[in-house]
């Protein structure tokens, strides 16, 4: 089956961080994953991703080219849904436990995989084999040079629709943002040192990035091995569930929150893993990128909103990171489980209270403008490289959602293709 798209040449701009990500030396894709409660019924495919997917983005049915002056574009090119649509074939009649070793054998080798230029980046994969967590897996790959994770889960939340009600949009929770301080002149006897702290994290935060980034690595350790090209070696992909109910608990508890106790627990975690994998390096120098949305917002905003002129919300790669130093088990508070979000809610704070992140995107561009586009490339690659490990998440809908009248019990992705091994 075919989509025709207009016959004539239509082209686009790739945005600047599009081309790094999709580049001689970085290649990264968003993997989602959504789990069915029911068994999956795939012949409404192709009419689905015809009448809904493609329409919501042109970049579904471009491809990345040069034009004559070598800029990368987006060409409007006809569509081969067939060759986006893949459904394993998996032996009959084995365990659940069984098609968890198929499954996560599957996925681990699609992260792998590289998507051919010739056509559209992205795919999808319906395994319809009942897994201990759910009836079937659809599984979306996304080229992260369509968009960041807002993007691009935004628009696959579009082609959902609430279960309890399909002719109802899904809703989502307010977002808050944390406050910075007010340096005007009316009160600047009250802000003053929250300025001089602003400034003063701004330039060691930014400083620190710029260390990390070009010359200090983290150390060897169970989590990070310094090997090279480690994105094209053999992965293992792992999920695990938390009560909702649990983490807001704890949230009005410490009064936090909910990112500072998932960041906590997440630290936490790792540290505990390290130490049983190899006591010596409980404690290694190690270092997450935290993942940013930089876009002012209230919520998730629909994908025709996104692409209005001066857009509140625009479509693209809207992110930056920080640097956050895992904190060691050493530290007399970080032995406490609950002690441990607090620390996290500190640092991330503290680092919010920077500007460093502006900094490091106006660098981005620097280097764009005065080396290309390749070379940026090469510093987020190192950026990557040298730190652990990299924390990223995006806010769900509050309604349980359903994908063709398929009641979704579980929606999780991750990015793939990245010089990290966690």
């Amino acid at each position: 089956m075919e989509f025709k798209e207009e016959e004539e040449e239509v082209t686009e701009p790739v945005s600047p961080t599009g081309q790094y990500f999709n580049s001689s030396v970085l290649s990264i894709c968003i993997l989602a994953v959504l789990e069915s409660e029911v068994p999956i019924d795939d012949s409404h495919t192709m009419t689905l991703l015809k009448d809904v997917f493609l329409p919501i983005n042109p970049r579904f049915s471009s491809i990345m080219v040069n034009d004559k002056n070598g800029v990368k574009q987006w060409k409007r090119v006809e569509v081969q849904l067939q060759n986006h649509v893949s459904i394993p074939i998996f032996p009959i009649g084995l365990s659940t436990t069984s098609y968890d070793s198929y499954f996560n054998d599957y996925i681990s080798r699609l992260a792998l995989k590289q998507f051919p230029q010739s056509q559209p980046l992205w795919e999808i994969h319906v395994v319809k084999y009942p897994t201990s967590k759910a009836a079937g897996n659809i599984i979306f790959k996304l080229h992260h040079a369509l968009g960041d994770g807002f993007s691009l889960m935004g628009a696959l939340l579009s082609c959902l629709q609430r279960a309890d009600n399909p002719s109802l949009s899904l809703t989502f929770p307010s977002l808050q943002f944390p406050s910075y301080p007010d340096c005007s002149f009316s009160k600047l006897n009250i802000t003053v040192p929250k300025c001089i702290s602003s400034i003063f994290n701004t330039i060691s935060d930014f400083g620190w990035s710029l260390l990390k980034s070009s010359f200090v690595e983290d150390s060897r350790s169970p989590i990070r091995s310094g090997d090279e090209e480690v994105q094209f070696k053999p992965i293992v992909i792992s999920t695990i569930a938390f009560s909702l109910d649990h983490i807001k608990q704890i949230k009005s508890t410490l009064g936090v929150t909910i990112n500072d106790v998932i960041t906590g627990i997440i630290f936490y975690g790792t540290r505990l893993y390290m130490q049983r994998v190899d006591d010596k390096s409980t404690n290694a120098n190690s270092t997450a990128l935290v993942l940013l949305n930089t876009r002012v917002i209230s919520g998730y905003r629909s994908v025709k909103e996104m692409f209005e002129p001066d857009a509140e919300s625009p479509w693209g790669n809207q992110f930056g990171f920080l640097h956050v130093s895992v904190p060691e088990l050493t530290d007399s508070r970080f032995s406490n489980p609950l002690e441990c979000v607090t620390i996290a809610q500190e640092i991330i704070q503290r680092k919010r209270s920077s500007l460093a992140v502006n900094l490091t995107g106006r660098l981005l561009e620097v280097l764009r403008k005065f080396r290309g586009p390749e070379a940026t490339a090469k510093h987020i690659k190192k950026t990557l490289f040298n730190s652990s490990m990299t924390i990223s998440n995006i806010i769900g809908p509050v309604d349980k959602m359903a994908l063709a009248n398929h009641p979704i019990k579980g929606f999780y992705f991750m990015v793939v293709g990245v010089p990290q091994e966690s």
